[in-house]
């Protein structure tokens, strides 16, 4: 079967599934109840990008895994402002995005599209997001790690990363 037949057959199925959830929830109060837990906000943000994760994988397309990390990431932060109630981190957490885009690449990776290409970039991607993270977290009050030099270490920490891989880079080319 070729590319589109899995993708057509792919979205048949999704689609039949999907309706027989409706009907199901619609026609036997338990199943609703039962699943309550899990469709509710924003558990259901996880699971769609679990979804978009299994649908890549039907069809092939390992390279839907970065929006599925993308809303699965986005969905994790909004629960964990559901459950603490700590809506202010928002000021922060978005710098996690990136992370999650890193989380993507390297599952892209591993699922075999250009693999050596996408392992580097979603790391680079992770380290990035976790220092602006933790800048970020340091400078607007969220986290009081390293006292009060925590975002001017933080900076120096971000700035020699840049450095050496800029460094390691330029020598590595230069063997070549």
């Amino acid at each position: 079967m070729n590319k589109q037949g899995r993708s057509q057959l792919a979205l048949g199925v999704l689609l039949v599934l999907l309706g027989a959830w409706f009907l199901l929830d619609q026609t036997v109060p338990a199943f609703g109840d039962f699943f309550a837990p899990y469709t509710a906000w924003p558990v259901n943000l996880i699971l769609i990008g679990g979804v978009i994760f299994i649908l890549g994988l039907v069809l092939g397309s390992p390279g839907m895994s970065v929006p599925a990390a993308i809303v699965a990431g986005i969905g994790g932060i909004f629960f964990y402002q559901e459950s603490t109630g700590n809506y202010e981190s928002w000021s922060y957490m978005w710098a996690l995005i990136p992370g999650f885009v890193g989380v993507g690449s390297i599952l892209a990776g591993l699922l075999g599209d250009n693999t050596a290409h996408n392992l580097k970039r979603g790391l680079n991607l992770m380290v990035v997001s976790a220092v602006l993270f933790l800048v970020f977290a340091a400078f607007l009050g969220g986290w009081d790690i390293l006292g009060s030099y925590g975002p001017a270490i933080l900076l120096i920490l971000l700035g020699l990363w840049v450095l050496g891989s800029g460094l390691y880079r330029t020598f590595r080319n230069k063997g070549e």
